[in-house]
């Protein structure tokens, strides 16, 4: 199960249980939606309630990801486990967005301001 919540050029997102491919959908309809208004996107995602993903979902996170490498600005990844930090790794070889885990929601949010800060007064 996949929470999304949307706003100008920020998408905060907490997957809770296994991710799925129609979890990962809703994700990218809501990326989709803001790069049409805004352009690249922030992302907060929260991954310390996932206890897993279906490999429909990994694979067409695989392929959103070459297919959108200009879609992101920031990505900031909240997770507890190790694991999660190679998949990021991986992640980031295709898009141009900077990437980086988080232990904590605060943390990351502080990184997503400060980008957005820089982003906005040059």
């Amino acid at each position: 199960m996949i929470t999304i919540e949307v706003r100008d050029d920020f998408i905060s997102a907490a997957v809770f249980g296994e991710f799925t491919l129609e979890d990962f959908r809703q994700f990218e309809d809501a990326v989709e939606y803001r790069n049409r208004f805004s352009g690249p996107v922030d992302v907060l995602l929260d991954l310390r309630g996932m206890l897993g993903f279906t490999i429909d979902a990994a694979w067409e996170e695989f392929r959103f990801a070459r297919q959108h490498p200009g879609d992101f600005r920031r990505i900031a990844i909240v997770a507890e486990d190790d694991w999660l930090t190679l998949l990021t790794w991986l992640e980031s070889l295709f898009l141009e967005a900077e990437i980086k885990v988080f232990d904590s929601e605060e943390e990351a949010v502080a990184w997503l301001k400060e980008g957005r800060n820089a982003h906005h007064n040059p």
